[in-house]
Parts: C-alpha cells; structure tokens; sequence
C-alpha cells in the first residue's frame, strides 16, 4: 500500500535565467580580460565562472526536466536530472581545479608580466556582475534547491572577482607578479572543497544511501511505538533526487486488523509518522502490511 503526492515546486525559472544571462556576459568579459592581460587568476576565475554557468544552466534544465510529469516508463519523472547533472559538474570542477594547482605552482617558479590596469578593470567588472546575480538570487534563495545551489555558485564567483581586483592592485603597487599565481591558488581552493561535497552527496544519492539527518533505528522505534505494528523489517530508506525522499517497509500488524477494518487507519498512522517527525518528510512512503504469519513466507527478510 503506497501513497504518492507530487507536491508543486516553485522552480524560478526567470530568475534562474537572469543570474545565468548575467554570468555568461561576465564570463566572456574575463576571457577577453584574461587573453588581453595574460593573467592566470583570470583564467582561473573564467574557469570558475565557467562551472558556475554550466551549474547555473543546469539547474535551469534540470528544473525543466523535473517538471515534466512521470510515465509508465520513467515512474519518478525526469526528477534524477539534477543529481546526473551536479555529478557531471563535480567532475569539471575537480579538472578545473587540478589545472590551478598545475599552473599556478608553474608561475610561481617562471612568473610572466602581467598589466595590473586591465586586469583591474576586468576584475571589476566580474564583481560587479557577480553582485547584480546575487541581488536577483539573495530573496528567494531558500525557496528551492536549485536556487540555494545558484547563490552559492554566484556568491563565491564574487569572491573569485575580489581575489582577482586584490591582485591587480598588489601588481599595481609593488610590481609582485607572483601575486597572481598565488590569488590563482586560493581561488582553487574555493573550487575543490565544493567539488568534493558535490560529488559525495551526488554519488551517495546514486548508490541510494539514507538521507543525511536519517537515523533509521529512530525510524523504526517511532514506527514500532504506533498502535497494532509488532515488527518492522526491509525498512529502507533513500533520495530520488535532491528533494524526493522515499522509504518502504514491511511492517507486521496484528492479525485482527485485517478482519476488523484497521488496516488502513494503521497505514495512515505509518505514513503520517514518516511525514512529520524527522528531519527529512517522507511525503513518498510505501508500507507493506502482513499479519504475523506471514513472516513464514519470508525466509530472507532484511533488517
């Protein structure tokens, strides 16, 4: 017995759309920035920005794609998009990142002349379109997963744009070119750390693990504690995508439900417990009910 509620999700499609038009225009200004000036930061922060987009454009599809409705072939919809596409660009960002390292180590050894004014210019204007993208995300950034996602890409683009104006002002003032390989340097290490965590919670999704925040021994006692449950077994629990959570049981109720009429009470007790006690709401629930005896036809039942 199961009960499937597809909730609407506001997807903010348009502001989704401007942070992304705002971050392409910035994107292409660094390339341009870091062709003219030869400066590694800005490659790096063009990379950065880079992924940023791609994540951005992503999302944007990603949100397309969940709201097309299920299918016979594809029962969850399009909703596994989102975690396929933030593997896809975990995977850019650990290469973008190597490429820092690689590099930046190389110009601290042979650093090459680099123009402080463009790269001052360019940088500002990476700043200054990184903060129009956080105006248009600040107010509904908690609103979604993709958008709390896209502030976070758009906040740390601003970041990179303030590396990269200290750079050019440090070039400016002391003619210290190794500033750049090294702003270069701590850019990555705003890219890495992201890319690991991005990665582990992708990869934890695909192999189906519980939900953070989940304790399933907790499950099972709030489940074992409703009136008429006498076991619980193959309790499972785990992430469709990002914000679809699913769990499915076997539950043992007592025998009489079944002839009295309270089976299906006992199954609105279950999945109103998965819906509002834990940390994650288990709105997707699937509970199989069986009377005691019919643990005799499930010799390799899980815990």
């Amino acid at each position: 017995m199961s009960e499937h509620s597809h909730g609407h999700t506001e997807t903010h499609l348009p502001r989704l759309a401007v942070a992304l038009s705002i971050t392409l225009a910035v994107l292409l200004a660094e390339v341009v920035g870091a062709i003219v000036t030869g400066s590694l930061a800005l490659v790096v922060d063009a990379g950065h920005m880079l992924t940023d987009a791609a994540g951005l454009g992503l999302a944007l599809f990603a949100a397309r794609l969940i709201a097309q409705p299920a299918t016979a072939r594809r029962t969850w919809g399009w909703a596994r998009a989102e975690v396929l596409s933030a593997t896809a660009q975990a995977a850019v960002l650990l290469a973008v990142g190597l490429f820092v390292f690689v590099e930046g180590v190389g110009r601290l050894i042979h650093p090459p002349e680099i123009e402080s004014g463009p790269l001052l210019v360019f940088g500002v204007v990476a700043l200054v379109g990184s903060v129009a993208s956080i105006a248009v995300l600040a107010g509904s950034r908690s609103a979604s997963f993709n958008l709390r996602a896209a502030f976070l890409e758009v906040l740390n683009d601003a970041f990179g744009a303030v590396a990269v104006i200290v750079a050019a002002i440090v070039i400016g003032l002391t003619g210290w070119t190794r500033v750049d390989a090294v702003v270069a340097i701590l850019i990555g290490l705003l890219i890495l750390p992201r890319a690991f965590v991005l990665l582990r919670e992708t990869v934890s999704v695909l192999l189906e693990s519980t939900p953070p925040g989940i304790d399933l021994a907790d499950v099972r006692r709030h489940l074992l504690e409703l009136p008429h449950v006498r076991a619980v077994h193959d309790l499972h629990a785990s992430l469709v995508s990002s914000s679809l959570p699913v769990l499915t049981a076997h539950v043992v109720i007592e025998d009489e439900c079944f002839s009295d009429g309270q089976a299906p009470e006992v199954l609105d007790a279950l999945q109103a417990c998965v819906a509002q006690h834990f940390p994650v709401s288990f709105e997707h629930s699937t509970f199989q009910l069986e009377p005691a005896r019919h643990g005799a036809h499930e010799p390799d039942t899980h815990a």
